[in-house]
């Protein structure tokens, strides 16, 4: 059995075919395809965060909206870029959104990717210190995050208020949430330290190193150096992790009008220059849904994964978007083994 979710970048533009031509219409949408999501079967709605680009940013009003509109699926991130956060401000947010659902929040958090804005952390008033790396404070904005969501003592009470010294924690806490932690990461050495950290895992369609091997072979080696690091850090229970594919089912004259084409173009893997270095990309599943199914149970990662997250192309709407989970669930899962 896999857990199945959607991840939506959130992309919105004023251009011909868009659907979401605005900000306000792809935080609606997104919010509205979390209930037609939830009420097809898919387990999660997750959405990626971006700064100064026409894509979702500011995760947790959109997820509290979501939350109060449903009541069984999953809300998550994949992911939030941890050199952007306030720690203290994060985990209150965090908190009461997670309050607002139930305990349904999944907060998938990383280092980030690269991104338009030059340094554009540090226009939120976040610079690396002298001898630290951006990398470095995005893990430090980490660990006071995910101490403060477990009740630790991050301030000093006032005597004159409190009668006494004492450290406080934040205020509301979140009961299970420290658990529900996923780190983005990109290669095996970050999957190593995730494992280490006991964290969860969310590994995307693109790590940012390549040995030569097909990118699900790389990916599910990825997955098993982290288990073993978990397992060595003496950490209890058992981890999740998730892997993102891009999966069009093939069934109506819509389908193959906008994806028709690209079956061919993104049915392998791709290696190119990111960040500095060799990274590679994952295939598109694009086709029948018995033969694509037929290629998801081969995939060495989805097979090592619990959770699959879908991306979805959300300038199509609502609608179509609907509809591409719902011929997954129905179609694609049985076949390939996730129901």
């Amino acid at each position: 059995m896999k857990r199945i979710g959607f991840l939506s970048f959130g992309h919105y533009r004023n251009a011909l075919g868009s659907r979401t031509p605005s900000a306000r219409d792809a935080v609606l949408q997104q919010i509205e395809l979390a209930v037609a999501a939830e009420e097809i079967g898919v387990d999660g709605a997750y959405m990626r965060v971006h700064h100064f680009a026409p894509q979702f940013s500011a995760p947790f009003p959109t997820l509290a909206a979501m939350a109060a509109r449903t009541s069984k699926i999953e809300l998550g991130t994949g992911v939030i870029d941890m050199r952007y956060m306030n720690p203290l401000s994060m985990a209150e947010d965090a908190a009461v959104a997670d309050l607002i659902s139930g305990g349904r929040l999944q907060l998938g958090i990383s280092r980030g990717s690269p991104e338009p804005a030059l340094r554009g952390y540090e226009s939120f008033g976040y610079v690396p210190g002298p001898d630290s790396t951006d990398a470095d404070m995005a893990r430090q904005h980490t660990e006071v995050f995910r101490a403060a969501i477990a009740g630790a003592g991050v301030a000093q009470s006032d005597p004159a208020m409190t009668g006494t010294t004492a450290p406080m924690a934040i205020d509301p806490l979140s009961p299970g949430l420290p658990e529900r932690i996923w780190w983005g990461s990109g290669t095996r050495a970050t999957a190593k330290w995730t494992g280490e950290q006991g964290m969860n895992l969310m590994s995307s369609t693109l790590l940012t190193e390549d040995t030569g091997v097909p990118f699900d072979q790389l990916q599910a080696e990825q997955i098993e150096v982290y288990r073993k690091a978990w397992a060595d850090a003496g950490h209890q229970g058992t981890p999740r992790v998730s892997v993102s594919r891009s999966v069009i089912p093939l069934v109506t004259g819509e389908d193959r009008h906008y994806f028709g084409l690209r079956a061919q173009a993104e049915g392998r893997d791709q290696v190119g220059h990111l960040d500095g270095g060799l990274a590679r990309f994952g295939k598109s599943y694009i086709g029948e849904p018995d033969v694509i199914a037929a290629e998801l149970a081969a995939d060495a990662a989805v097979q090592a994964a619990d959770t699959v997250l879908i991306t979805v192309p959300n300038q199509l709407g609502v609608d179509y978007n609907a509809h591409l989970l719902e011929s997954i669930v129905k179609l694609v899962a049985p076949d390939a083994g996730w129901r």
